[in-house]
């Protein structure tokens, strides 16, 4: 290393922002190559699909195209018999009910050259396809291609259920552990069905993300317990396992605290799990219960949600907390009931314990600075 990057500080900044450009050269070729790379598969998978090359030509045709196209690109990848039925399964999947894949329609100008075209409405040159959305454009094209393999595994053609994977993996960074993590747990099943009164107790533009960030029935596997247990156990193994426990509940979560002390009025009161959601920015109340929903319980954590909001929550920075029942089992019709009778945000969900979780989870909690930064901006 020179003299120079000890001694001239503008000559240190500039190489520290040569390095930064450097970094962002290189993530925007890396999605370029992945663009293009599904560009291809998708185009090849259509190929197939539009020429009925397995009925025309045979039972061990995707063997045979496997290996003529390993004559002919002896130095390219991704021409294996299994993957050229992914290619296949990838144009299926998002060709369905007119879903094609962002900025992989063609113009094509002869069957040797073709042209990538920036995503317009209706007719493409001579391919004359229907196309997507921008969103879903931006959204499919910046997962690699091993993450569509997994999704296109578990999916099984269903697109609605795919785009859920394809969008959850792109907005929060999710690796292939965490994918399979989302695709094992039926995430796109549980995501957003606890009962909630959202829709009567917030304000219409937080109401819908903050269902979002809800699950029903919540998976507890990772907790580990196989025996009989109570509240204490169960608040101990999740806090236990809390990388898998910030995993499920998503994206987002910060824990705070747990038996969180609050003083309201001369009695002194324990919140079981106290956590902020960096996305809402407002704090959430988890009460865990082992038992089946009792409407009481409404009353309690409507409470602590009510103290939270006078003696936590900064009305400036943060919006209404929200209340959160994880309970073993519940009756719904019950359930409703107890929610319309409250004035506070609250949902009511059940957990389950008997999936288990893979051991790597990188990816899906918020980051140290994500949660400095909530520290120093609210009042903990």
């Amino acid at each position: 290393m020179s003299k120079l990057i000890y001694i001239d500080s503008e000559y240190k900044q500039w190489i520290q922002e040569l390095k930064s450009r450097y970094r962002r050269s290189q993530i925007k070729a890396a999605v370029k190559v992945n663009q293009e790379m599904l560009a291809y598969y998708w185009q090849l998978g259509r190929d197939i699909v539009q020429l009925q090359a397995e009925q025309r030509w045979g039972s061990g045709f995707m063997r045979s195209l496997s290996q003529d196209l390993k004559q002919e690109l002896p130095d390219a990848t991704g021409l294996t018999e299994r993957n050229l039925y992914y290619c296949k399964k990838f144009y299926l999947l998002y060709n369905e009910g007119d879903i094609i894949l962002p900025q992989l329609g063609a113009k094509l100008k002869n069957t040797s050259d073709i042209e990538i075209v920036p995503q317009v409405e209706g007719k493409l040159g001579e391919s004359n396809v229907p196309q997507v959305g921008a969103e879903i454009q931006v959204l499919i094209s910046a997962v690699p291609w091993g993450h569509h393999k997994y999704i296109m595994d578990k999916c099984e053609g269903n697109t609605e259920k795919a785009l859920f994977y394809v969008r959850q993996t792109v907005e929060n960074g999710w690796s292939r552990a965490v994918l399979l993590n989302g695709l094992d747990s039926n995430l796109y099943e549980r995501q957003g069905k606890a009962q909630t009164n959202f829709s009567t107790t917030l304000p219409e533009e937080t109401s819908d993300l903050a269902r979002e960030i809800t699950k029903d029935p919540y998976d507890f596997g990772f907790a580990g317990i196989t025996g009989k247990y109570n509240e204490k156990t169960m608040k101990e193994a999740l806090l236990k396992n809390m990388t898998d426990f910030l995993v499920e509940l998503g994206t987002g979560f910060a824990y705070v605290g747990k038996e969180y002390r609050l003083q309201i009025g001369e009695t002194e009161n324990f919140i079981d799990l106290l956590f902020y959601n960096l996305q809402l920015r407002c704090y959430v109340v988890i009460e865990v219960k082992i038992d089946k929903f009792d409407a009481r319980d409404i009353g309690q954590l409507g409470t602590y949600v009510t103290a939270v909001n006078h003696i936590l929550r900064d009305s400036e920075k943060d919006n209404p907390t929200i209340g959160l029942l994880v309970c073993k089992s519940k009756d719904n019709t019950l359930a409703q009931y107890a929610l319309e009778s409250s004035s506070q945000p609250i949902g009511i969900s059940e957990y389950e314990l008997q999936k288990l979780y893979p051991t790597k989870v990188e990816g899906a909690i918020p980051t140290i600075a994500e949660i400095e930064s909530v520290a120093n901006d609210t009042k903990v």
